[in-house]
């Protein structure tokens, strides 16, 4: 897999935030031309810390998708794009349902439309997400369960995703999606939970605080390390037979609630305290969820490697020495 990137042109949409910056750094230690785009927009994620070890490895271009004559120029000769740029917050998606529907659909039109006109033959791997299954029907949920998002977040991301797909069938464009599930690890932002709670309560814990279950914290949740969502990625973006697919990301099943105990036993010290659902975001509970990831096991040969214990190691480790950049 390596080989395949090596002096290869690549574009990371979103790539200043948690999941883009560590695939560049991966990428460039395998000796890829990196461009990331990111909007930078306040809340999101984005951070120019998150590329210190590569800031002069690559080239970093602050603008927003929907800048239509910056995509272009900025797709073109491009071998892979990883597409990685929109907004998470389910309770956002509720408050601000346009902004939602802007960033996460009309933004992946743009960049969609600059490929067909300006670079067809690249691959596209668009980030999807476990949201917009909804509440499981059955587990471990596989990629023909059904649709049916808790919240609008994941609706407009059924929306992007098929997007993707259908400029695959229709304009011969390559394209895949990683339905990604709770991911974890170094370079996440940790300003607020909208995000992805596993992070947040990280820093809680770290900040002597009591971190606080919804419910009972039984709610069982299928987490990554976010070196194995990178690996992921790369393989799908490297292989042929992963076009016009989605694929399901999974790794450990937890629990909320043992998270947090593993987290106190690595840090040494914490507390937690379970708490009713709050009303916005009871409404939007998705329940219980574990992927099967069987399809993306057989087609490229993925699967998770790094434990919980390890990965919640690292993580705690990463803060411990950079957290002044994160905790502002």
């Amino acid at each position: 897999m390596a080989s395949k990137f090596r002096n290869k042109k690549i574009l990371i949409t979103g790539g200043l935030g948690f999941i883009g910056s560590n695939l560049a750094i991966k990428l460039v230690q395998l000796d890829a031309q990196v461009t990331i785009l990111d909007a930078l927009v306040p809340q999101f994620g984005g951070n120019l810390f998150n590329i210190k070890p590569i800031k002069n490895k690559i080239k970093v271009i602050i603008a927003d998708l929907r800048e239509q004559a910056k995509i272009n120029k900025a797709v073109k000769e491009k071998d892979y794009i990883f597409n990685l740029a929109g907004t998470l917050s389910h309770i956002d998606s509720m408050t601000n349902p346009f902004v939602d529907l802007d960033i996460n659909c009309r933004a992946q039109l743009f960049l969609l439309e600059a490929c067909r006109k300006h670079n067809i033959n690249t691959k596209i791997v668009f980030a999807g997400t476990r949201n917009q299954y909804g509440r499981a029907l059955y587990l471990p949920v596989d990629e023909k369960h059904i649709q049916e998002p808790t919240d609008i977040n994941g609706i407009n991301t059924i929306a992007a995703e098929k997007y993707h797909l259908l400029y695959n069938r229709i304009y011969g464009i390559r394209t895949v999606s990683l339905r990604m599930t709770n991911t974890f690890g170094p370079r996440h932002q940790m300003k607020h939970s909208k995000q992805g709670v596993l992070n947040w309560f990280v820093r809680l814990l770290m900040d002597g605080k009591k971190v606080g279950l919804f419910g009972d914290g039984s709610q069982i949740r299928d987490v990554n390390y976010i070196d194995d969502v990178i690996d992921a990625l790369l393989l799908l973006a490297s292989s042929n037979k992963s076009n016009n697919q989605a694929y399901n990301l999974g790794g450990q099943p937890v629990t909320l609630k043992s998270f947090v105990e593993t987290a106190i036993k690595i840090l040494g010290e914490g507390k937690y305290k379970t708490v009713p659902f709050p009303n916005n975001r009871k409404a939007i509970e998705v329940g219980n969820y574990v992927a099967d990831i069987k399809k993306i096991n057989t087609d490229v040969g993925w699967k998770p490697k790094i434990t919980i214990e390890e990965g919640v190691q690292r993580t705690i480790n990463y803060y411990k020495d950079y957290k002044k950049y994160y905790w502002k």
